[in-house]
């Protein structure tokens, strides 16, 4: 529920209920009923968030950016201003959809940032921690950790919480020690003694 905490812009125009405490919603941002939006977001000017969307605690959404019914932002991620997102891989003016649950789910995990202008075709995972570059057009899973650039986004890199890019032996100088785990990375050690 909005709490007093909560931040909404006269410009603005919320319509959900569910706004965690903290939250900040800028002029010309609109958030439509049943969208559940986390504690402590940032919600910039001319933002778009449709009713199915999920938004974890901590989310930011830059100015211009679209969240459409489908997609899932967990605790922590990061959406550069401008970037997109879609929601159906075969979209038509007239409809062809006999649910919103027909629509194909887009998953960003905890602490994972979008570029400026990056592209997330429907259906994708991006991993925890994960960088998408600036105008990158991610057409698949993002592993955690993995930094993507490009146009379709390839992974170039590894790259820390912090966001530091990581080298072999996938150790940060912010003190985390990384291995393999999956198609990604995880943390193994946390702020290790120097």
């Amino acid at each position: 529920m909005n709490g007093p905490s909560t931040f909404v812009h006269p410009a603005a125009l919320c319509e959900t209920t569910s706004v965690g405490e903290g939250t900040r919603i800028w002029a010309f941002a609109h958030v439509l009923q049943g969208a559940v939006i986390g504690a402590s977001c940032n919600l910039c000017d001319h933002t778009y968030v449709e009713g199915g969307v999920v938004m974890g605690d901590r989310v930011t959404l830059k100015n211009g950016v679209a969240v459409w019914d489908g997609v899932v932002l967990h605790d922590d991620v990061f959406v550069g201003p401008n970037a997109v997102f879609t929601n159906d891989l075969v979209p038509r003016a007239a409809p062809h959809r006999t649910s919103p649950d027909a629509l194909s789910r887009t998953i960003v995990e905890h602490g994972a940032t979008i570029g400026a202008n990056a592209t997330i075709v429907c259906g994708s995972t991006i991993g925890a921690h994960a960088l998408v570059g600036a105008g990158a057009v991610v057409t698949g899973d993002v592993p955690c950790h993995a930094l993507v650039v490009g146009v379709p986004a390839r992974q170039v890199g590894w790259i820390c919480c912090c966001g530091a890019r990581l080298t072999p032996p996938w150790s940060c100088p912010c003190g985390r020690d990384f291995a393999t785990h999956g198609r990604g990375l995880a943390v193994v050690t946390v702020l290790r003694r120097r």
